[in-house]
């Protein structure tokens, strides 16, 4: 198991760059690297096996693969499996693939680390892979946003960084168990990195510019996978380091609510999506032991959601009304969005239940109120006119079948959630959602400001969150 473990780590990086040997061969390269990827999250899921494997004894360095991480993996590879088949019949070039696969491998090594250096080294890798995906069309816009999004990366880990250091100087290792013994700048440190590159409260209003302004496929694999690269290891701290799960939970509560309040007053599909993703991320945060099975669901949701939104004949939520889509196309947005919302047979109705069922007392009436938040957003796609006639592109629908596939398969791994309470508590809250939606989101003309999204402000940010979590693990 460790010989197998070592060889899928270093795979995708090998036929990474195998593919601008063999160009031709480049998506089928790819997608074989996906599939790969798919089986061994599926042994572990199934197996519910546990790995640890020891890199470097006196400094920590260490590898941790179990069901957490079997999550995780499976979202990575069913979601770049679905990216590369929407784009099998685009002029993509072995440029893009071969970074598509770089970022695959790199977010499995994130998801599988244990320790801040090794981790340090798959999140950089990550930011430089993302970088270069986001400014792939060349085009001006392109490439302002992938320098944003890679200057406010840096900084975040350069804080990051930081703390991983002062984590070493007191335990002589790096494992993330030393955030017991750690100083609280240590601590504070680390988590300003990791809420940031998690897209987590106020640290990640970097996000909604960054994912709305993407090509389609690469907002797919921003919101689907890569932002969880920032969230896995604040879920493994919370599960190791008793300390820690308070201050997650908190900050958990804290970004369902913020994505939320914009994300039901945005007008804009691409947005309200990446909005979505800020408030989803909460609700993975929200109870770490349920963390890896609500972000399976999460990723599977929201890439087929930003594939969908790509394809609609506007970003515009006022155009859409006025324009019925494609019949099929409006099937698909529906079902995705109803799994977002928690609707029975479809994987998000276990993966809310399950996060309601572990949250804590305080946080209760909180995450219910949020569910209620997450249905009005929904509606907003649910309820559009359908009955269009345009022509969906060529291969749109093989990703989109794969990833609806998953949504209900899937649903299975916690079969336990379907109890008739369970089930009426999820209809309700979708109900009442709804309600809202039609009395009184339908008809607002309400927006917040994007003022805060601004270039300058995102550093600023990062300051005040800060002293807010010097504070939070001093008390």
């Amino acid at each position: 198991m460790s010989t197998i473990t070592i060889a899928w780590i270093g795979l995708p990086f090998f036929f990474g760059f195998v593919i601008y040997l063999f160009p031709k061969l480049a998506k089928y390269l790819a997608l074989g690297i996906s599939l790969v990827s798919t089986g061994y999250a599926l042994q572990l899921l199934f197996n519910q096996s546990s790995l640890t494997l020891t890199l470097l004894d006196s400094f920590g360095v260490t590898l941790v693969i179990d069901q957490l991480s079997g999550y995780f993996i499976l979202t990575n590879a069913l979601v770049t499996a679905a990216v590369i088949l929407y784009c099998w019949h685009t002029d993509k070039t072995a440029f893009f693939y071969t970074q598509t696969v770089i970022l695959h491998g790199s977010v499995n090594a994130a998801f599988v680390c244990a320790d801040f250096i090794s981790l340090y080294v798959a999140l950089e890798v990550i930011s430089i892979a993302a970088f270069l995906l986001i400014a792939y069309p060349r085009s001006d816009r392109s490439i302002w946003v992938g320098l944003r999004y890679l200057f406010v990366s840096n900084t975040a880990m350069l804080f990051y960084l930081v703390g991983a250091v002062l984590v070493y100087q007191v335990n002589n290792s790096f494992a993330f168990a030393g955030l017991h013994k750690a100083p609280t700048e240590a601590i504070a440190l680390i988590f300003l990195g990791l809420l940031t590159k998690g897209g987590i409260f106020v640290s990640g209003l970097w996000l909604p510019l960054t994912h709305s302004e993407s090509d389609t496929p690469v907002s797919a694999l921003l919101s689907g996978i890569v932002v969880k690269t920032g969230v896995f290891p604040l879920l493994r701290c919370a599960l190791i380091v008793e300390e820690v799960d308070p201050i997650v939970r908190i900050f958990a509560v804290g970004t369902v609510f913020l994505g939320i309040s914009y994300a039901v007053l945005e007008k804009d599909t691409k947005r309200t999506l990446a909005l979505s993703t800020i408030s989803q991320l909460g609700w993975i945060l929200a109870a770490p032991i349920a963390g890896g099975f609500y972000a399976l669901a999460h990723g599977l949701a929201k890439s087929a959601l930003f594939m969908i939104a790509g394809n609609l004949p506007s970003r515009d939520f006022k155009e859409l009304r006025n324009t019925p889509i494609n019949t099929a196309l409006w099937v698909a947005l529906v079902i995705a969005s109803l799994s977002i919302s928690g609707f029975p047979i479809l994987i998000g109705f276990g993966a809310k239940m399950l996060t309601l069922k572990n949250v804590l007392s305080w946080q209760a009436i909180a995450m219910n109120v949020g569910a209620v938040g997450t249905a009005i957003v929904y509606a907003k796609f649910i309820f559009l006119p359908h009955g269009g006639r345009e022509i969906v592109r060529s291969g749109f629908w093989q990703p989109i079948i794969l990833l609806i596939g998953a949504l209900i398969i899937t649903s299975g791994l916690y079969y336990q959630a379907y109890t008739m309470a369970n089930i009426t508590k999820a209809v309700a809250i979708i109900a009442v959602g709804w309600l809202a939606h039609f009395l009184i989101f339908q008809r607002s003309l309400l927006s917040l400001p994007r003022m805060l999204e601004q270039f300058e402000h995102l550093i600023g940010f990062m300051s005040l969150m800060l002293i807010l979590l010097f504070w939070m693990v001093f008390t």
